[in-house]
């Protein structure tokens, strides 16, 4: 679970600043996942492990939508969204931004089964999981659901004074999901929506679309199996006895996993050799989405197309990259780090 500082929650005192600082935190939180998850794809080989491959694909979607929704918001109450600055990007090994200590260390890594329970059902576990239960978060802890709902519960109509025409609106994404912001109601369904994806609902572990939250995908992956209602299941039976991981296979085959190298960024590629001049070519294009991405929540929607055409080359450059063999045992991947210069 991903505990965040005390002083997240503190600093939310009913004014408009304090929203909008904090909403930029919801930002930068949210991409922080992207790269971790992305990492993982990058390390399954073409064509493989296709349901896995899957999984964490419609999650990394989902994180930017999330992203994009928090901007919008931003937006809304009159703030101005910051993407493209080096302390956007976090470094890996370490907490997410805003994150206690100690709580969750979140690395780049191929993945394994271990690593997606550890490191990805760890970012996004709700404070009550279903169907197996951990602990209700004390008083002194504060989950990434309950900074949402801080952030939700001080929102004010009067807050709105954002100009309309800085929204970001795709009416080609699924389920019409990243819309217009402009009063209360369609910031408390933008903050839903955001909360429910990532951890379900106390009582099922199902977003508004009906699909599995996050934290439940994750676990199908852990499991080997979908998670599906419980057939012994009956009205009265409590929450955490209504779903069981019993449906079709989720298999995982690790013969087919490229071994990238664990958080690169801690031991840099030779200076001149093909890992490092690809590793900064796909920096440099990673730089430039942020770039983008901040000039589309920054007064150019239209812009939004294009800012997704260029991230679609991060993949391309992932596989050149991945395909550098470092050691016996060991290829190269992507640092994640901000580079506006190739």
């Amino acid at each position: 679970m991903i505990l965040l500082k005390k002083e997240l929650l503190n600093a939310l005192d009913g004014s408009v600043e304090a929203v909008r600082e904090a909403l930029q935190h919801a930002i930068e939180l949210e991409h922080a996942t992207i790269p971790v998850y992305l990492y993982t794809l990058y390390s399954l080989q073409p064509g493989t492990n296709l349901e896995v491959a899957s999984i964490i694909r419609s999650v990394v979607v989902e994180e930017m939508l999330h992203m994009s929704i928090a901007c919008n918001l931003l937006n809304a109450v009159g703030g101005h969204p910051h993407l493209d600055r080096p302390a956007f990007v976090p470094k890996y090994p370490g907490p997410l931004p805003g994150g206690v200590d100690g709580s969750l260390t979140v690395s780049l890594a191929p993945i394994s089964v271990q690593h997606v329970k550890d490191v990805f059902m760890g970012i996004e576990e709700p404070e009550t999981p279903l169907p197996f239960k951990t602990f209700a978060a004390a008083p002194e802890r504060v989950t990434i659901g309950m900074f949402y709902d801080k952030i939700s519960r001080q929102l004010q109509e009067s807050f709105f004074t954002g100009d309309p025409a800085r929204q970001v609106v795709a009416e080609w994404w699924p389920s019409h999901e990243l819309f217009a912001i402009t009063n209360l109601d369609e910031a408390h369904l933008g903050i839903k929506i955001i909360v429910e994806q990532g951890e379900g609902t106390e009582t099922q572990p199902l977003d508004l679309e009906g699909e599995y939250a996050h934290y439940y995908r994750f676990a199908e992956i852990v499991n080997g199996k979908r998670l599906i209602p419980n057939p012994n299941a009956t009205p009265d039976s409590p929450p955490d006895k209504r779903y069981i991981y019993g449906g079709a296979p989720v298999s995982f085959d690790s013969s087919k996993v490229q071994p990238l190298a664990t958080n690169p960024a801690l031991t840099p590629y030779p200076v001149g050799s093909s890992a490092q001049i690809a590793n900064d070519a796909y920096n440099a294009t990673y730089t430039n989405v942020l770039r983008s991405l901040h000039q589309v929540f920054n007064g150019q929607p239209e812009l939004l197309r294009s800012a997704i055409g260029t991230m679609e080359s991060l993949k391309e450059q992932a596989y050149t990259l991945t395909s550098f063999q470092l050691d016996p045992k060991t290829f190269a991947g992507p640092s994640f780090q901000y580079n506006p210069v190739v």
